[in-house]
């Protein structure tokens, strides 16, 4: 394909995030046709764009690229890795995933489009492309960019004219909210907005023995890499080491290469520090005397690149020695681990944990832990020339960054795989078959598992109860896998009313209910809203082990039209002796479920009373009724639980166009 017609389906393929609905070109050509600048209303040049949780701490001016240089251009001689320059603001994770991308060329093309520039088309607006919960956005921005004294402070080039690193930042900023939402975080986060990969992390203390080839296949294959060194205390965090490396800082991994050397293989590897300058000052650093021993041609092609600031190469062993954590982001989940390169059939759900209903937390939370959303999997066909099945699961939550200025961040995540559909007692005596390695409040977690064929069930949660949070979770799989979202039913089993008995047949209980409702319709033999809300009230405060404020109003009105099947509105003998039996079940269902006898329905036992009672709903609806009726302690009192249990039925009998009771 050629350049335009790429860029023609990449435009097609991603949705405008413009909070007008207008594409990048639109924008574009209506301000050349105004003959005025490109300004964004959505991230407008003011203190908010930059700092949500104080006052800025600098004397920013706002510039456009033509006032802080003669000739600005977007990109100089190509974007490569030396564009890349960490100015004032803590996010050395984005440019060491920027760093990466300049290796790879094509997928640079999507997320710097390269139709956009200074030149006649210029009109003070640029956009760029980022893969977010599985699908492609296109951000625009105007090119107003923060600066003290005419000179960029945050992310810039070391071309002074050159602007595609600094509109990228921005972008990217607003995509997340702020700049400072850009503070601290994964390199692989930002390798999967650039890529839409699957990421994995290894230990470089316990992994595999062949992880210098799980690099090496790793970078062949186009993947983006980043490494870390692990920091025990917040004092540590940005600490520059002895050997010129910095604690709790996010590097790119740019190249690896084998040498000989003196007479044997030495494997090395190349690394860039966004900062500039620091660079390892050991064993194969720029000066070091290891490059003077090796061959001349080969020491030309190895370091023809890499002589720039901030980049170095090391020998492996020192890596692994110094570094402890390294990321990579695959644009596959092919394994780095044989030479099989594979079709991956993908799988992907959006859900939510949701206090109250579906916030359920980990194991250690047996008691909840049952209500957190659940997938089924169906592994029908081992791989090929393998009795088992090849399957990635990653879990990611949605939006966490922008949710900063909220008081929000990342939860803590993980996962479990069971063989078998659960239940509540199921979870309580069985344990999972595969699991995430660990809880960690990280953006993305996946593993890779291989599993025998058969029926599985995911369940991904939080590691505390109630903590809420949206998610995607991507299933990938060698072969074709069956995935359903469990819980997506509404149904209603109503048990049939009973029949009206003749006042002759009535039992000594009937009769006593008989001279209540006597005594309360009075001359019209019938009930209206306000004597049921009376009489309920009366009855039910006198209920030791249920907590009860009173009925309302409204809730009367629609037991009346549960039950009033003439129409009348209010309610005679026979059709208050039913809603008497369904109340005498609902309250016995009610007090089952109050297992710590506090006179209150957990909201996360919900579910099981009302299956109880015959109805099924699905995962949203149980959702909406944790939001509508518990307390801030997540539980459901009396008067709340019979409102909701009555318009449940109202709905369901309305739907199935049922009647109360046998005419």
């Amino acid at each position: 394909k050629n350049d335009s017609s790429t860029l023609f389906l990449t435009i097609l393929s991603s949705i405008s995030t413009q909070g007008d609905g207008k594409t990048f070109e639109q924008l574009r050509q209506e301000c050349l046709q105004k003959k005025r600048l490109f300004e964004d209303p959505d991230f407008p040049a003011c203190d908010s764009s930059l700092y949500y949780s104080q006052s800025v701490p600098i004397n920013f001016e706002w510039k456009r690229p033509g006032e802080l240089c003669e000739n600005p251009e977007f990109i100089v001689g190509g974007a490569d890795r030396t564009d890349i320059c960490q100015g004032a603001l803590g996010d050395c994770w984005l440019l060491a995933a920027i760093a990466s991308l300049t290796l790879h060329k094509e997928t640079l093309a999507r997320v710097v489009p390269n139709d956009q520039g200074f030149d006649r088309s210029y009109a003070g607006i640029f956009h760029f492309q980022f893969w977010q919960h599985n699908r492609w956005l296109d951000v625009v921005v105007d090119d107003r960019l923060p600066a003290v004294r005419n000179r960029l402070v945050l992310l810039h080039s070391a071309s002074n004219n050159e602007f595609w690193s600094a509109l990228l930042e921005k972008a990217y900023a607003k995509l997340n909210g702020s700049y400072e939402s850009l503070k601290g975080g994964s390199t692989l986060e930002a390798m999967e907005d650039f890529t839409g990969g699957v990421g994995e992390t290894y230990e470089t203390k316990s992994a595999p023995t062949d992880l210098f080839n799980i690099m090496k296949k790793a970078y062949d294959r186009g993947s983006m890499m980043g490494c870390s060194i692990d920091i025990t205390s917040s004092a540590e965090s940005e600490a520059q080491t002895a050997s010129g490396l910095v604690k709790g800082h996010a590097y790119s991994i740019t190249g690896l290469e084998e040498v000989n050397y003196r007479g044997k293989k030495v494997k090395l590897i190349r690394i860039r520090n966004p900062w500039g300058q620091v660079e390892w000052n050991g064993a194969w650093s720029d000066e070091s005397r290891e490059w003077n021993v090796i061959d001349s041609s080969e020491k030309k092609r190895i370091l023809q690149n890499s002589m720039d600031d901030g980049e170095f190469w090391m020998e492996f062993e020192d890596f692994k020695a110094n570094y402890d954590k390294i990321e990579i982001c695959n644009l596959t989940p092919d394994s780095l681990t044989d030479e099989t390169k594979r079709k991956w059939e993908v799988n992907m759900f959006e859900g939510n944990w949701i206090r109250g209903s579906t916030a359920g937390g980990c194991r250690n939370f047996i008691d909840t832990f049952w209500t957190n959303p659940q997938f089924k999997l169906t592994l029908l066909h081992a791989d090929d020339n393998n009795d088992k099945c090849s399957v990635v699961i990653a879990l990611m939550q949605k939006n966490r960054r922008a949710l900063r200025k909220e008081g929000l961040d990342l939860q803590t995540i993980g996962f479990a795989l069971y063989e078998v559909r659960g239940t509540t007692d199921f979870f309580r005596y069985n344990g999972s078959k595969a699991r995430s390695k660990t809880y960690i409040n990280v953006r993305e977690i996946s593993e890779r598992f291989t599993l025998p064929p058969g029926n599985y069930l995911l369940v991904p949660t939080t590691f505390q109860p109630h903590d809420e949070a949206d998610f995607i979770i991507r299933i990938f799989s060698e072969k074709a896998a069956g995935t359903m979202e469990m819980g997506n039913t509404v149904d209603a089993d109503l048990p049939d009313p009973p029949m009206p008995s003749l006042p002759e047949e009535e039992t000594d209980e009937e009769k006593g209910l008989r001279r209540m409702f006597e005594k309360i319709a009075g001359s019209d033999q019938a009930i209206s809203a306000r004597e049921l809300q009376q009489v309920l009230n009366g009855v039910l405060s006198r209920r030791r082990e249920i907590k009860f404020d009173g009925l309302s109003l409204n809730t009367c009105h629609s037991i009346i039209n549960l039950m009033d099947v003439d129409n009348s509105g209010q309610l005679e003998f026979q059709e208050f002796k039913v809603f008497w039996e369904k109340m005498k079940k609902w309250i016995m269902l009610f007090i089952s479920y109050d297992t710590d006898r506090s006179g209150k329905m957990s909201s996360y036992e919900l579910r099981i009373a009302l299956k109880a009672a015959g109805m099924h709903l699905n995962t949203k609806l149980l959702q909406l009724l944790g939001l509508r009726f518990a307390d801030e302690n997540y539980d459901i009192d009396f008067d709340d639980y019979l409102t909701c249990i009555v318009r449940l039925e109202n709905m369901f009998s309305e739907y199935q166009g049922t009647v109360p009771y046998g005419m």
